[in-house]
Parts: C-alpha cells; structure tokens; sequence
C-alpha cells in the first residue's frame, strides 16, 4: 500500500536537496541490498527535530549500519553524544567506518546488542529516543520513556504506518506491535503523539 501517491512521493524526494559523499553511499548500499533506512525525508526531520530541541544526547533504539546516526550527529552540538545500538557486528563496523569517514564519530558512541536492554541500562535522561527495531518488539520501548526521556524531549518511532498494514485486518505480530505502541503513545496524558504520514509513517511523541 503506497501512504503517498507515487507522483507526490516523486516531488518530495525531487526538491530534496541531494546528497553527496559518505550519506550518498549509505543510501546505495542501502538500494543495493535492499536494508532498510529512513530515508532521506526522514532524515532531514531527524535534523530538524533535533536541532529545534537543541538536543545534545540521542538514543537510537536500532541503528543498522548508521544512517539515521549520521542526521542525528550532524544536528548535535560539540560535545553532543548519540548512542547507536545495533545487534550485527558486520553493521557497527560499517558504522563506524562511515561515520569516521564524515568526520562524526566522535559524537557517536557504538554499541552492539539489544537497543531495549541497552537503553534500559542507561540512567539518561536523554533529549531524544528514536525507535527503530523489530516491530514486534516497539511495545518494549514503552515503560522506559518515563524514565529515560526528559521531560520536554521527544520520542520518534519509524515504520508506524507501516505500509499500510495498520489500517488493514493484519493481525501479525510485528503489525500488532507497531499498533499496540501506537496506542499506548495516544493513551498516555504524559505525552503529546503526532504520526506524520512522511515515507513509512512517524510518531512524534513529546514529553510533558
């Protein structure tokens, strides 16, 4: 199911600005094995959100080899940090082979295992939390929001439209996750939830 027309998804990425260097590569080799990014429309909303909040710590829960990373490190201040999780090791070393090569890596911080376990490790709080994991798992990121996203920041969820398939009879595990986090988002008075239908559909959640 397209979320935009095909002639309106053509216009967005046209008077997008193009990419060059080592962000070009990241979004070829993401064409050539078909491994999912955000994209470049998302990505500039990373920047932007990021930069509106002034934000100097990020946490990504699921980062693959490090694209949404490179938007989030180039919105940071000096001495900004943003902690990338990722499960493949083949991934985080990608990862920090590109970021090095953009100049980024010292905003970056690499870990490789599970995003929840890491982020519920971590005291924070952060200014954002991007969410970016098996969609069966979104529910997990839930409970610690509370806990590890400071009040006035922000949690962005991917994939929440999910190609369509939340709106339809899909009762699959990885569509019942991504619309039971949906739901939770909505029903908590602790938040303000927006789901911007941009590429695959994000949630943009602020913390009261």
């Amino acid at each position: 199911m397209e979320i935009t027309p095909p002639a309106i998804d053509a216009y967005l990425h046209q008077i997008t600005p193009p990419r060059d260097g080592v962000v070009a590569e990241m979004e070829r080799l993401a064409e050539q094995r078909r491994f999912p990014i955000v994209g470049p429309l998302v990505g500039r909303l990373l920047y932007l959100l990021a930069r509106v909040l002034s934000a100097r710590t990020v946490f990504e829960c699921g980062s693959g080899f490090g694209y949404s990373a490179w938007w989030f490190a180039r919105a940071l201040p000096a001495g900004g940090r943003v902690t990338l999780t990722e499960g493949a090791e083949e991934n985080c070393a990608r990862a920090r082979d590109f970021l090095g090569r953009a100049g980024l890596l010292e905003r970056v911080e690499i870990e490789r295992g599970d995003g929840v376990a890491i982020l519920e490790s971590r005291p924070g709080p952060f200014d954002v939390v991007f969410c970016d994991i098996d969609k069966r798992d979104y529910p997990r990121v839930y409970p610690l929001l509370k806990t590890r996203l400071r009040p006035g920041g922000l949690f962005i969820c991917d994939n929440m439209l999910w190609s369509g398939r939340v709106a339809g009879s899909d009762r699959d595990p990885d569509t019942q996750g991504v619309r039971e986090l949906t739901r939770m988002l909505y029903a908590d008075p602790g938040l303000h939830t927006t789901l911007l239908p941009l590429r695959d559909g994000v949630t943009v959640s602020l913390r009261l």
